[in-house]
């Protein structure tokens, strides 16, 4: 993986630059759907290709790991052949989940043993049988195992777990770097910085993942209970840490907002199930803000979903159309509703690096925060 920095904005941190994989390239600042199981819940690939006009997709360790299996993924040649995706593709570690799902699970220096949320059947992940796992998989880019604690977490707590999560990391690295990708391409692992909401445990997490000189870098642990001014705080305290030469991915965020903000701190790819989740609840995010699509005041709107949109939906059906689909419980709407979210925010990256390049991005980016916010 290579990674090519184009052009920096004047007044801000926001940066355009250009990754380089053997499944294609990936024009950053970017925004990667998530496919939690081998499948962006709802969208045809062609729709992600030609309507939303996605680079790059996330796939699940803990998920894929789970079903269909390990076996099946490595018959079928790795999660794009199965998938029957020809571009990019980045997995997380599955700490997330092993973390958030799964049942009794147990911590040690080891790793994880944990109870399946599906079947109540014990597993275990260590740092090695996660890169083993990932390499059947067969991501472009690949996580390390790490911890995520939640927002709240004690200062005594964020520091065990940050030790933990490195001592992780190191043997991630050794396991990735004396084994090889399973099928005739290459795999990029990005170590995760940890550190919950404090600064110091932050910065030593960053000066630790810098000097390891990988090809990329992701930020975890934020958007997970805490206050979004402390998330962007610690977005700024890694991002002057971590090497400008490399791409940062801030992991799970967000909203537009926070995507806006983000990029204009310096992160380069992000990930979230917002677009679709928010998307089957009815949830649209829109350039003059948010609409929720059930509300009566749709009920007789027969103008487009999103007049300024870029997908065929936001113009071939109407808000009055879409409503009545959800009031139904017709699954066209959730479709359309998520198709609509992705576009919008495959969209949004796209527009903040034209303004990245156009030198004005700072400026767009304070008349555009006011907007996203606003509900309709």
């Amino acid at each position: 993986m290579k990674f090519d920095l184009t052009a920096t904005d004047l007044h801000s941190k926001a940066r355009a630059g250009v990754i380089t994989t053997d499944h294609g390239q990936i024009h950053t600042p970017i925004f990667m759907p998530v496919g939690t199981v081998a499948t962006v819940k709802g969208v045809f690939h062609r729709d992600l290709k030609d309507e939303i006009k996605a680079e790059i997709i996330l796939g699940n360790t803990y998920h894929l790991y789970l079903r269909p299996g390990l076996d099946v993924l490595k018959a079928a040649g790795g999660l794009h052949k199965f998938s029957a995706w020809d571009r990019p593709i980045l997995t997380d570690s599955g700490g997330y989940q092993v973390f958030s799902l799964a049942e009794n699970r147990k911590l040690t220096n080891e790793g994880c043993t944990f109870r399946s949320h599906i079947d109540g059947s014990k597993h275990m992940f260590t740092p090695e049988n996660v890169m083993d796992i990932q390499r059947v998989i067969g991501a472009d880019i690949i996580m390390a195992f790490d911890e995520c604690p939640p927002g709240t977490a004690t200062y005594e707590y964020a520091k065990k777990s940050l030790d933990l999560t490195q001592g992780w990391l190191g043997r991630c690295i050794k396991r990735f770097d004396e084994t090889e990708g399973l099928y005739g391409y290459s795999q990029t692992l990005f170590p995760i910085v940890q550190g919950c909401v404090y600064p110091d445990l932050r910065r030593k997490a960053a000066e630790h993942a810098a000097a390891l000189d990988r090809e990329g870098y992701a930020i975890g642990g934020l958007a997970v209970g805490e206050p979004a001014e402390k998330m962007y705080e610690m977005i700024e305290v890694v991002n002057e840490i971590l090497p400008s030469t490399k791409p940062r991915y801030l992991m799970g965020v967000g909203t537009p907002v926070n995507i806006l903000e983000g990029i204009s701190r310096g992160v380069d790819m992000f990930d979230c199930v917002m677009p679709t989740r928010n998307g089957r609840n009815g949830m649209l995010f829109t350039s003059e803000g948010i609409i929720n699509i059930r509300n009566l005041k749709w009920r007789d709107d027969f103008s487009p979903i999103d007049p300024n949109g870029s997908a065929f939906v936001d113009t071939t059906y109407t808000k009055a159309y879409l409503r009545h689909l959800f009031i139904s419980d017709e699954m066209l709407g959730a479709q359309i509703a998520s198709m609509h979210n992705l576009a919008f925010y495959l969209w949004l990256v796209r527009e903040s690096r034209a303004h990245i390049l156009a030198g004005d991005f700072a400026q767009w980016k304070e008349m555009m925060v006011p907007k996203l916010s606003v509900r309709l």
